[in-house]
Order: C-alpha cells, then structure tokens, then sequence
C-alpha cells in the first residue's frame, strides 16, 4: 500500500530578516547606518529542507513547533504555500516562534537566532502516523532542539521499525561543543549524515578524533592541510551512517565506510547562499527515493544546491526536479576515489 507521503522533515521553521550587504562590525552607540536590501524570508535548515523537496516533486510532511503569533502563522502559510503539509506543525501556546537575523558581508555570513520556542520541541511533535507514513525521515538543526535531539534516536529507529530511510542535517552548533554524547547515539539509527565541510570537520574531531588526529596532508584522498572533507567523512562513515559532506565550490564528497565519492561544484554566480545546504540535503534525498546510484545523486543534489544560490533566500530559487537533472548534466558524473 502506498504511503502518504515521500518525505517526513523534522525540525525547525522560523522567519528569516535577511539584511546586508552589513560592515563586517556594525556600529552601536545608536548609530543608524543604511544597508542595499532587507527582506522577510522563510527560513529554518529543516523548512528550507522541506520547501525545497516539495519543488523537486516530493510529498513531503513537516512536524515541529512554532508560536501562536504573526511569525508562525508567516511560517505556516509559507510552507504550505510551497506544497508541504504542515497538519503536524505545533503551535506551541506560551513560547514565542523562533526569529533569525541573517547578516550579509559579500559571501559570509552572520547569523543571530532568537530561540524561542525551539527549546521544547520535542518527540510530542512527531505522529507516529508520520513516521509510519513516509518512506523517509529527515531531521535539520539537531543542536538547537536539545528535547528533540535527546529522543531522537528512538525516532529514527521507530521510523526505520516502518521501513523509512533516516537521514541528519546537525547544522552548526551555536555552543562549539559538538555533544559527542548526545549524537552518537542517534548515528546508530541514521542512515545518512549530511553536514557541510566545518560541520564535518568539528563532528569528526570529537566523535571519532582518533580517526583523524594526525592525519597527513595530500592523501590520497586529495586532502589539503589538516582535516579535509574527505577524512573527515571517512572518520563519521565508520560509527555507522553514509556520509555527505557539502564543500560550497569545491563540490561534495561521500563515504560509506569503504569508498570515497565526489562530486564537482555546479558553475554558479550566486546572489545569496542562505539555505543552499538545506537545498542540496532535499536535492540528495529525492536522489535516493527516485533510485539514483551515489554518485548520480552527488551531483543532482549539488545542483540543487547551486540554483538555489540564483535569488535572495533560501527557497525563492529552488530549482525543480527537470532544473535540477539539466545542471547536473552539466557536470561530469560524480567519481570514486
């Protein structure tokens, strides 16, 4: 019996107030200083995530929390503009829906994020008609919902109990710690690891820092100085899940334990980077609910990831699923190493 939906996304969804291009230190002292443009977009990586499977032609259900406020009704009718069910989107009665500030400075980036009512997202959150429901289930933000992030490998593993695939988008840790504690565990249960190349690195470090203390520059993996991309996802690869590790211009790599595969960088002139990532996570998971081998999904997902780069925001330019397989043509197929 077909399931109901594709894709299941766990998470957080928040407004983002894009501003810039910002100096690199603003001023205080009350100053007011003019900047190029400001704009109220949809944000959260597992929104983003989501927004950007539904474009590529996913059913895809979103579970997670926001505010009885204006913000979380601007999220709500966001993501169901954009295709994705949000019935099991919370609405938490008392704690305020979460509100991100991106500052823009050329390439980079700085990012404030008023919690609000992340803290108690939790297991109450996520239906077990959802999990049973979908054929995957993709959890963004681990380390900014520390209720969630503590039940989340039990949810993994009832997904997986219903025949789901799993994957994890930890995106960064505000507080550095890396909680080795804490997600170790849910690695168990997670069939796919998807963190950029800093994430990786700090994820390697402490999860499996024996793996890469000391590892030589220029292996043969093509590693520069420290630990690259590649060492990194060779070191997380053996505590259980696949691997993929998203390096901006440098491409993608993934490994599953035994075989390194990368990726080139699709060609683009982007206009804004917010939410890339997330799109390139939605681009690998259609990847894989639609058959393609790893490397083919390497690449799709990187074009997806690319486009998404062609307008200010995260979902504004997401590509479809003909976009995306047309860039990805572009490139040459992604390669063992």
């Amino acid at each position: 019996m077909p399931r109901p939906f594709d894709l299941l996304v766990i998470g957080d969804a928040n407004p983002d107030v894009v501003v810039g291009p910002v100096p690199r230190t603003p001023e205080f002292g009350q100053r007011e200083q003019l900047v190029d443009t400001g704009r109220l977009l949809m944000g959260g990586s597992a929104a983003i995530t989501a927004c950007g499977a539904a474009r590529l032609g996913l059913r895809v259900a979103f579970a997670g929390r926001v505010g009885d406020d204006a913000a979380g009704a601007f999220v709500r009718t966001a993501l169901a503009g954009r295709g994705v069910d949000v019935s099991a989107l919370a609405t938490d009665p008392e704690l305020p829906t979460p509100l991100t500030t991106v500052l823009t400075h050329g390439a980079d980036r700085a990012i404030l994020t008023a919690p609000g009512c992340l803290a108690a997202t939790g297991p109450q959150d996520v239906p077990d008609r959802l999990l049973a429901g979908a054929q995957h289930v993709h959890a963004g933000s681990f380390f900014l919902m520390p209720r969630l992030a503590r039940s989340l490998g039990e949810i993994f593993a009832r997904a997986r109990g219903h025949g789901a695939a799993t994957s994890l988008d930890t995106n960064d840790d505000p507080g550095q710690r890396w909680n080795a504690e804490l997600l170790g565990p849910v690695l168990k249960s997670t069939d796919f690891l998807l963190p950029n190349a800093a994430e990786a690195r700090a994820l390697a470090a402490t999860l499996a820092p024996g793996s890469v203390e000391g590892a030589p520059e220029g292996t043969a993996e093509g590693d520069g100085p420290g630990i690259g991309p590649a060492s990194a996802a060779a070191a997380l690869a053996r505590l259980g899940p696949l691997v993929v590790v998203k390096d901006g211009a440098a491409g993608a790599v993934a490994h599953d334990g035994e075989v390194l595969t990368r990726t080139p960088a699709v060609p683009a002139d982007p206009v804004d980077t917010v939410g890339a990532g997330d799109s390139f996570d939605a681009g690998f998971i259609a990847a894989v609910l639609h058959g393609m081998d790893l490397p083919a999904a390497l690449s799709f997902a990187a074009a997806c990831g690319a486009l998404s780069t062609r307008a200010h925001g995260g979902t504004a330019a997401q590509p479809t699923r003909d976009e995306a397989r047309a860039a990805a043509l572009t490139t040459r197929p992604g390669s063992h190493a």
